[in-house]
């Protein structure tokens, strides 16, 4: 049995049946675990979804970014981009919405002892406590009333850092935010959730959200998406591994397996 993580598909089907088959996939066997954005921007954010969900227990995926605006574009949220009109016009939209809207925010793998997020984890998080507050955040995210009143207080940068007491949707928001949206935050733990760019042309006074010091998460090996622009995928000192390997742009659909740490890559047509 192998478990693969793969990077941001975003819609790009053709890219993961091709890296599915260089992995020799077995759904009877293996397991997939995809670093959230399945959907937007490639060309069939549909047919990924189906694909993905047509590969039952064997498959799951954690909730990113453009994940979310499809569940906010499903409640009349936002404007339809990337195609994502289809996915909510299609016949068993309900059914793939429903999967989506179930998906974790964060997944803990107790056989390799990796943590695999969308994004990024705040500094003043433990693993444990990174699980315990996706699930949180995951509990109205779920739930059908919840989300549709939780998602349209989703948008906005406030808070910027994380405190144990914070609460509704300011708490609700943070969580979101860290787990699908980081990628920089200062010494402090302050995240400035606009910057984009890859390491080293960032605004002085911040890092890498993995970067920071004495992130309580040090020592856990982290696995996520969401930064193409980062340059390279493993960054050994800080145990973290960022499978985005700009597939939509025209790079690689990037997989880890993370039993021996191989890497498998299928290349992208921009």
């Amino acid at each position: 049995m192998s478990t693969y993580v793969i990077g941001d598909i975003q819609g790009c089907r053709g890219a993961l049946e091709r890296l599915l088959e260089q992995c020799r996939f077995d759904p009877a066997a293996d397991r997939l675990i995809c670093a959230g954005d399945l959907v937007a921007r490639g060309p069939d954010s549909l047919g990924t979804l189906r694909l993905i969900r047509s590969l039952g227990e064997a498959a799951d995926a954690v909730l990113g970014n453009h994940d979310l605006h499809l569940l906010a574009l499903a409640q009349g949220l936002g404007k339809a981009r990337d195609g994502l009109d289809r996915v909510v016009d299609a016949d068993d939209a309900a059914t793939l919405l429903a999967w989506l809207a179930a998906r974790p925010l964060a997944l803990f793998d107790d056989a390799t002892g990796t943590l695999i997020v969308h994004a990024g984890v705040a500094p003043q998080w433990t693993a444990p406590q990174t699980v315990a507050l996706a699930a949180e955040a995951q509990a109205v995210i779920g739930d059908e009333a919840r989300r549709r009143a939780f998602l349209p207080r989703m948008y906005g940068n406030d808070p910027s850092r994380w405190r144990d007491e914070l609460s509704g949707d300011d708490r609700l928001r943070f969580i979101v935010n860290c787990l699908t949206r980081a990628r920089y935050c200062t010494a402090e733990g302050d995240f400035e959730f606009s910057e984009k760019g890859a390491p080293g042309g960032q605004a002085a006074h911040l890092l890498p959200w993995f970067e920071a010091p004495a992130r309580r998460s040090a020592g856990t090996r982290i696995v996520f998406g969401h930064w193409s622009t980062l340059g390279r995928v493993e960054w050994p000192q800080a145990q973290v591994w960022g499978l985005d390997t700009g597939c939509v742009w025209g790079g690689a659909l990037t997989a880890l397996r993370l039993e021996d740490g191989q890497l498998l890559q299928a290349r992208c047509t921009g």
